[in-house]
């Protein structure tokens, strides 16, 4: 089987640069016998950024790049000379992405936003030159400052898909089908479940240029929030969707059991998404005469939009549009207006090793033998040369 090209995991290592250590050059110059010290501060180290970036939607492009590594500064020199800089390594990433620790599983940081830009490890300071250490009794000090040494962290990356909709049913229940008619997302359609293996994203246009942005995911089964399925992996792909589209066939055994049972995987999963506003649409309603439907219609769940659909023959497709744009643009949940408060949890590591074998990642942690652990320059010793350097 080819590998998909939609990657919502990696597991990278990260490591910013190391600060420059100061120099402890003395002047020298003709005419000038006690020149005293000269040497400049090192350069700092360099960041590691996470930068926003609409024109992803995957990680694919940091599968085969797991070691991200930011320039060291270098040494300050004379003529009180600042070190460079070192070089800052960028990490482009599809706005919705999530970054945990891998060893602690804390929450790092969320980038959400196109052009948004939060740094994740910083690099280290560079250390002083002997030229701040000149005092009155102390005239020519021959020792500076180290600079700062590198952070390093394995961090886990999760892409949690931003859209204003999200398809949650069953398998086969017709999601892809909707998103098909709805817009022009062309994913796989079969007649027969988990068709859809990995999530899909439209946009559907609405009235005087409007539109919205709609997600399927793969179908979810009872259990999927304790990993049954293919759910678990991808019912994180909703916890961003400003409203869900509940999806059960209209040939359904029990429609309001199948509702509940979906009600209640998500529960499980995140209690938080039963805050989300919600709409019921009852698939594959072509083959229905009205009789049927008013029959149906008393079995419903109450308290929840609901309406008799068909992708196939497009009946009632333009109305549950109309019911979508409403409900999105409700004062409680406007669409653009709506600033998302979202709790972010430590990451569960109880079955870290199963999802990272399951998404084929190393289950190892990497670390560079020996760092130094050092918070402050003010914890740092002072480094002696009593050598002289290059003039």
């Amino acid at each position: 089987m080819a590998e998909s090209n939609f990657v919502d995991y990696v597991k990278i290592y990260c490591r910013s640069g190391k600060g420059g250590r100061g120099s402890t050059h003395m002047r020298r110059a003709k005419y000038v016998p006690n020149g005293g010290p000269d040497g400049g501060d090192g350069g700092r180290g360099g960041h590691i950024i996470l930068r926003g970036n609409r024109n992803y939607w995957t990680l694919l492009h940091l599968r085969y790049d797991r070691h991200i590594m930011a320039g060291h500064g270098e040494s300050g020199s004379k003529n009180c000379s600042t070190g460079k800089d070192g070089a800052d390594k960028v990490i482009e990433v599809p706005c919705g992405t999530v970054v945990y620790n891998a060893e602690t599983g804390e929450y790092l940081c969320d980038v959400t936003e196109h052009g948004q830009e939060v740094i994740l490890l910083k690099g280290g300071r560079g250390g002083q030159g002997n030229n701040h250490f000149k005092t009155a009794t102390r005239q020519a000090p021959r020792f500076a400052q180290p600079g700062e040494p590198m952070q390093e962290m394995t961090v886990i990356m999760e892409l949690k898909l931003l859209a204003d909709v999200g398809l949650v049913g069953f398998p086969n229940a017709g999601k892809s089908t909707l998103l098909a008619a709805l817009s022009s997302a062309r994913p796989k359609i079969a007649n027969y479940p988990f068709t859809t293996m990995e999530p899909n994203l439209g946009i559907v246009s609405y009235r005087e240029g409007k539109s919205f942005v709609m997600a399927d995911i793969p179908g979810i089964i009872e259990g999927a929030s304790q990993g049954r399925g293919l759910g678990l992996r991808f019912l994180r792909h909703i916890e961003r969707n400003s409203l869900l589209l509940f999806m059960v066939p209209a040939d359904s055994d029990d429609i309001r059991k199948e509702y509940e049972i979906l009600l209640n995987e998500l529960k499980n999963f995140n209690p938080e998404m039963l805050d989300k506003q919600r709409v019921l649409a009852i698939t594959k309603c072509d083959m229905l005469d009205q009789e049927l439907m008013d029959e149906i219609e008393p079995t419903l769940p109450e308290n929840i939009p609901h309406i008799f659909i068909s992708a196939i023959s497009g009946m009632g497709i333009s109305v549950l549009k109309d019911i979508l744009w409403e409900e999105l643009n409700k004062e409680s949940n406007r669409i653009g207006g709506k600033i998302e408060s979202i709790a972010h949890r430590a990451k569960d590591l109880s079955h870290l090793k199963e999802e990272l074998k399951e998404e084929g990642e190393d289950i190892d942690i990497e670390y560079i033998e020996d760092a130094e652990e050092i918070e402050d320059l003010e914890d740092f010793e002072y480094e002696e040369d009593w050598e002289e350097e290059d003039k």
